[in-house]
């Protein structure tokens, strides 16, 4: 019998490797990507979604957008590992890797507007439901994904794209640690990376999410330490209370400790969010059971 075992484990592992699927990075805009510009300017560049597939995938996905201050990505842990992380409950995770914006405000939304589009246009390919895909956001990319929660269309049924026919808009949102306003308590490098060094009151008014909220705005789960120094929990607060304002779905972890980034990316204040963001998602119907 051992010596039946000895030749059967490196097939059965062999086989389990195999079997799993690999992390797919994927263009967003084919390397012709816009600006979002009076001009209608197209740069040649382009901004990217790496796909991890649940082994025991229920349907549900979410975009993950990492943080960085809108002038860099942290896509190990607020990237790569969330989704790592939401397979082991058979969610579909997807890192987000956006264009910084360099005074550009719209560079960042339209390639979030362009990951949702581009999910749900293949949903049934990648094992999705498209009425179950949602936004996931820390600090400048919980900006992004709010901004994504608050500015959104239902699609150009005309548009000869595929792609761009299907809604932006995503069904949930969680926002840890986020940014929300551009305005007196915004997070400075943050607004400066995005907006440009003086960005006008139109545009700080467009980007400040907490002003954006609509009676369509996605359910949203909001997670914050009381002692960030970075971005002070009035953020969350902001959105919280904007949700509430409007009758959405919306719950606020207010952490009693972890700072910006809860300590980095360990204990019991970032096992609190994800934890709580889960029974959330479930008590929505948004997280089926496998």
């Amino acid at each position: 019998m051992k010596k039946l075992l000895k030749l059967l484990v490196p097939f059965i592992c062999c086989t389990m490797l195999c079997n799993a699927q690999e992390p797919e990075r994927i263009a967003l805009w084919d390397g012709q990507a816009p600006t979002g510009d009076d001009a209608g300017t197209i740069e040649t560049t382009d901004a990217f979604i790496t796909i991890h597939h649940a082994e025991q995938a229920n349907g549900t996905a979410a975009i993950i957008c990492p943080g960085g201050g809108y002038g860099g990505l942290v896509t190990g842990p607020e990237g790569n590992g969330i989704a790592e992380w939401l397979n082991k409950s058979g969610v579909t995770g997807i890192v987000l890797e956006y264009r910084l914006p360099n005074g550009r405000p719209m560079v960042p939304l339209l390639d979030a507007q362009r990951a949702i589009r581009t999910v749900r246009s293949n949903a049934k390919e990648w094992g999705c439901d498209p009425d179950r895909i949602g936004i996931i956001g820390f600090s400048a990319g919980g900006h992004l994904a709010s901004t994504a929660a608050t500015h959104f269309d239902a699609g150009n049924s005309e548009a000869k794209d595929p792609i761009d026919r299907v809604s932006c808009r995503p069904d949930f949102a969680i926002l840890v640690y986020p940014v929300i306003t551009m305005g007196e308590k915004t997070h400075g490098g943050s607004k400066r990376n995005l907006l440009g060094p003086e960005p006008t009151a139109t545009m700080v008014e467009w980007f400040s999410n907490e002003k954006r909220v609509t009676e369509r705005t996605p359910p949203t789960y909001l997670a914050h330490a009381v002692d960030d120094r970075a971005v002070p929990c009035d953020h969350s607060r902001m959105f919280h209370d904007a949700l509430k304002a409007k009758s959405i779905a919306t719950v606020y972890l207010e952490l009693p400790s972890g700072d910006h980034g809860l300590n980095s990316y360990k204990g019991p204040m970032w096992d609190a969010w994800q934890t709580g963001s889960l029974e959330w998602l479930k008590s929505l119907e948004l997280l089926p059971e496998i």
